[in-house]
């Protein structure tokens, strides 16, 4: 993912949406269904080796490999027809102007 760590992102291809008895299946994707995520963490996995081997003719060859991976944390699940309400961002103020606020 492109993401930096905190940001957000919408995933819009949803399979199933269960809201107790309330089901709505996906043919393939649910219409209007979204996800609205945080991003964790980025980072790598483990390390794969690949190594081929040809037994009698001197023929080997070693590559590795690790996968780019992302972490994400669900915020909502969004249904057909409901509006998204962005979360307002909270700013805090630097410390010279509450001082000079306080003074």
């Amino acid at each position: 993912m492109a993401e930096d760590e905190g940001g957000t992102v919408k995933l819009d291809k949803v399979l199933l949406i269960a809201d107790g008895d309330n089901v709505a299946f996906g043919k393939p994707y649910v219409d209007g269904a979204r996800v609205m995520a945080t991003v964790k963490k980025n980072g790598k996995g483990d390390k794969i080796i690949v190594f081929k081997y040809k037994a009698k003719v001197r023929y080997r060859r070693k590559k590795g490999h690790r996968q780019l991976l992302t972490s994400l944390g669900i915020d909502k699940i969004l249904p057909a027809g409901v509006e998204d309400t962005k979360p307002v961002k909270r700013t805090r103020r630097k410390k010279t102007e509450e001082k000079a606020d306080g003074a």
